[in-house]
């Protein structure tokens, strides 16, 4: 589904990413961990297509097209989802429109029709009765006055509605108490499929009890320097990094 060969990136003239390779099959959830600063976010917008990285070699192979030159919306449109580590609050619009017309855009650029209204509240009841999402929530304006957990839990629903085939979460448990964790982790684990793949950025090793990886990438000054399975996470969480410096000494 997703092939990364060789990506350089740098912003304002900082290189930052260095030569990363990764394969990402549909069906499949693969973590990366890594020390701050090491370029894991910065790995997230590359793939997602935010204009302030730019991309100085490598290439980004989504579903069989090379998707480097692609702006974001067109990324979007091709199945690429990013929760962003803090979302943007949009005053005035609600959970439920905003929703609405990313799908309908989504739907434009497929050359379909909007979404039939009875269409998408069916679909918007389910996916909210799914989620354990109370109705009011999805009225109120989007992201304004919510709880870090409340963010989150709506970026789940996003992703939920939109049913991307690539989703990347960045930090999604940052800031989460236990509870909130877990009602994000249940999301995800409820959406993943045989058809869809995520990608979890995560500093540590406690979301990955809840959504189990296939595979733990560690990032190091922009480069992926260790894989395996769920197990590494827990080592680097009994280690630390510095075990993995010293291996590459």
């Amino acid at each position: 589904m997703l092939n990364i060969n060789n990506l350089h990136a740098k912003v304002e003239d900082k290189d930052i990413l260095k030569g990363i390779n990764l394969n990402i099959n549909a069906g499949e959830v693969h973590a990366i961990m890594g020390p701050n600063g090491s370029g894991k976010s910065t790995l997230a917008s590359v793939i997602s297509g935010k204009d302030e990285f730019e991309l100085t070699q490598g290439e980004i192979i989504f579903e069989g097209s090379d998707i480097s030159e692609l702006d974001p919306e067109e990324r979007a449109h091709k199945g690429v989802f990013l929760s962003f580590q803090y979302p943007v609050e949009i005053p005035g619009v609600s959970v439920t429109n905003f929703i609405k017309t990313a799908i309908n855009e989504n739907r434009k650029a497929q050359g379909q029709k909007d979404m039939p209204a009875s269409e998408m509240l069916k679909m918007i009841k389910e996916k909210a009765d799914l989620l354990e999402i109370d109705r009011k929530f999805l009225s109120r304006s989007l992201n304004v006055g919510f709880s870090g957990g409340e963010k989150k839990r709506n970026e789940i629903f996003q992703m939920a509605m939109l049913e991307p085939k690539l989703a990347i979460l960045d930090e999604t448990d940052s800031g989460l108490d236990i509870d909130a964790l877990k009602i994000v982790a249940n999301g995800v684990n409820k959406l993943k499929s045989s058809d869809n793949a995520v990608i979890l950025i995560t500093h540590y090793q406690r979301l990955l009890d809840y959504i189990v990886p296939d595979f733990v990438h560690v990032l190091m000054d922009g480069k992926i320097v260790k894989s395996g399975t769920k197990e590494l996470a827990y080592e680097l969480e009994e280690k630390g990094y510095d075990w993995i410096k010293e291996e590459l000494v």
